[in-house]
């Protein structure tokens, strides 16, 4: 089935529409976790792509960018069939049927689901870019190393982030069972359960795999069918991408005339984003006027090109999954991630822009990623005026300078003002995560919501 041969009106559409998962994943689920817990070879044993990529990444053999891949999860048709062999997956560009390939059954592998992963670093001083990652995810699998004790200080930390991020569904994967004796792996869960109690992933499901040897794999297929829901889309709503990789597709030494525009990739919160459709970026390129101390942006305008899911070419892309946008936009501007943190919308239709936020925040009890035995060292202490954080808002990490504190008697609430380094495009009631710089990397503190701000006028030139 082809996206170039069939004529849809995308209003008509749902999440699980067979025209739709035919192309297009509509979920995102993110792997998080401590560094060389398995996140990257779990990817790899469902969809069969390798999202470590880069030349830094394949030296140091550790994910560094956020790494993406899609896949499709399909059922046997044949009650005969008996779990979890009756579900597999395959990659993107696998047709939506096909005959099951378990010894004597003659059903058909039918497509359910098809699946962006979103491959988060989970190295220490990579949390901001997981912390964006998590900003497009609708569901997150938690893996942890059965031989090795539970929780890892990026264990702790990834799963207060998807936490911060409001995530409810998340399936525990305890992965290089095979590395242990069962006594150990039984000892291991005990550690896991431990650890997750009170926590939004209390009552996860613990599933053992070996994602090396792609053992018991067809569980995991099988609980993120079961356990993980298709969020809600609005598919009728302005349309709003959040951009977490940005790209050059030139080669270098291209003739002018062979150019092609920027490649913006993310994911769709709502609407749909069509080829030719026009579209702005927000915030677009910053303009700083040091004499006067202002600063002014300049909102990205172009024409939609193409539309591409992995390898598939789209007429048209709806909420979920991941999708890269070409555009008309100078590659230049798109180059090596520049549009991170960016949305991608209907012209004029996007929140504002801005350099101030008042918000009220909440802060952990103690600081999660760091090994330490001091009780002291592990407390978090409360926001001060002109320290520098990070915060993520959306898909974006900026620097923000606290203008002021305050504790409102009333209902007992924080509020603080951020000055922010970079403006940044978001709404009134956003979710941010407030990260502080500890023993020379940023470490999270807590979390926030944007009561209001102060919005950057936009330049037409």
């Amino acid at each position: 089935m082809s996206d170039s041969t069939v004529v849809l009106d995308p209003s008509t559409l749902t999440p699980t529409s067979l025209e739709v998962m035919a192309n297009q994943a509509t979920i995102n689920i993110g792997t998080i976790g401590h560094v060389a817990h398995g996140k990257s070879t779990l990817v790899k044993a469902i969809s069969t792509v390798k999202t470590v990529r880069f030349k830094n990444e394949l030296e140091r053999n550790i994910t560094i960018k956020l790494g993406y891949a899609n896949a499709k999860i399909y059922k046997c048709d044949s009650p005969a069939c008996p779990r979890p062999d009756c579900y597999t997956s395959r990659k993107s560009s696998e047709s939506v049927e096909f005959p099951c390939e378990r010894p004597g059954c003659d059903g058909m592998m039918k497509l359910k689901l098809h699946v962006s992963f979103v491959d988060c670093p989970g190295h220490d001083v990579l949390m901001a870019t997981m912390i964006n990652g998590a900003a497009v995810m609708d569901a997150a699998l938690l893996l942890v190393a059965a031989n090795e004790w539970c929780p890892q200080p990026q264990t702790s930390e990834h799963l207060a982030a998807v936490e911060i991020m409001k995530l409810q569904n998340i399936i525990i994967l305890q992965n290089k069972v095979d590395l242990i004796s069962e006594e150990q792996a039984l000892k291991n869960h005990a550690q896991i359960q431990d650890f997750v109690k009170g926590t939004v992933a209390a009552n996860a499901p613990i599933v053992p795999i070996s994602a090396e040897r792609v053992i018991n794999i067809g569980a995991v297929l099988e609980y993120i069918l079961k356990k993980i829901p298709i969020p809600l889309r609005d598919f009728s709503a302005d349309p709003h991408l959040m951009v977490i990789r940005s790209f050059d597709v030139n080669k270098p030494g291209a003739s002018v005339d062979k150019i092609e525009g920027g490649v913006a990739g993310g994911s769709i919160l709502k609407g749909t984003l069509k080829i030719g459709d026009m579209i702005e970026i927000r915030p677009g390129r910053i303009i700083r006027d040091e004499m006067q101390n202002r600063v002014g942006v300049i909102p990205l305008r172009s024409r939609i090109v193409g539309l591409k899911a992995e390898n598939n070419e789209l007429k048209f892309a709806v909420p979920g999954g991941l999708i890269g946008v070409s555009t008309l936009v100078d590659p230049s501007l798109c180059r090596g991630d520049r549009l991170v943190g960016q949305v991608l919308g209907s012209v004029g239709r996007l929140p504002k822009v801005y350099i101030e936020i008042d918000i009220r925040y909440s802060l952990l009890r103690r600081l999660l990623g760091v090994k330490t035995d001091s009780k002291k060292q592990s407390k978090v202490s409360e926001l001060v005026k002109n320290e520098v954080l990070m915060v993520n808002i959306g898909s974006t990490a900026v620097g923000a300078r606290v203008m002021g504190v305050k504790i409102d008697k009333g209902d007992n609430e924080k509020y603080a003002k951020l000055l922010l380094k970079d403006p940044a495009c978001a709404d009134k009631g956003d979710n941010v995560a407030l990260s502080r710089r500890i023993e020379s990397h940023w470490r999270l503190i807590g979390w926030a919501i944007i009561v209001k701000g102060k919005a950057v006028e936009l330049s037409e030139n």
